[in-house]
């Protein structure tokens, strides 16, 4: 009974290792630098970050004349006013430096959560495609991780896989 059992689960693990796995493997670092909506994402948020610097730019140009103006202003005043002055001067510094600095971190915050997103979309496409084509495997590298040191082209799927993602974004 025991001989019976042992051949039966041999003969099961035989047959299991004998089943063909279909594996490709993708470039994580060129699918998703050459994803059409990540290239629209960083524009978008190029486009942003312009806009905030003009912005800025201009906020500071108007503080450097008003610092300007306060300097005039002081020398004509009693100390006690130009002390005053500075002051005034310095907590609006601060203010404008702080409020830079959060609407920065706004858009850095806004820009990071929608690659996060566009990450995680990529990955779930890469999950369907495996599922729908018969993959038992599709595995990632990049430069950064190397986890597939050698494949051959035809179990490359980077290609077919980038194409088929800016496909789909297409039709949105």
């Amino acid at each position: 009974m025991k001989t019976i059992m042992y051949v039966f689960i041999v003969a099961l693990g035989t047959l299991a290792c004998q089943q063909e796995k279909k594996i490709g493997y993708v470039d994580n670092g060129t699918v998703i630098n050459q994803y059409q909506e990540k290239r629209d994402v960083e524009d978008k948020f190029q486009a942003r970050e312009e806009a905030f610097t003009k912005r800025a730019d201009s906020i500071s140009k108007a503080f450097q004349l008003e610092v300007q103006q306060t300097q005039i202003d002081a020398r004509k005043a009693s100390q006690k006013k130009a002390q005053e002055l500075i002051q005034g001067l310095q907590q609006k510094q601060q203010m404008l430096q702080q409020q830079m600095q959060f609407e920065q971190q706004q858009l850095s915050q806004a820009f990071q959560t929608e690659i996060d997103s566009l990450i995680i979309k990529v990955k779930t496409f890469v999950r369907n495609y495996g599922k729908d084509n018969g993959y038992t495997y599709i595995l990632g590298t990049s430069d950064a991780a190397a986890s597939v040191l050698y494949g051959t082209d035809e179990n490359n799927l980077t290609q077919i896989i980038l194409d088929a993602l800016n496909a789909a974004y297409q039709k949105q």
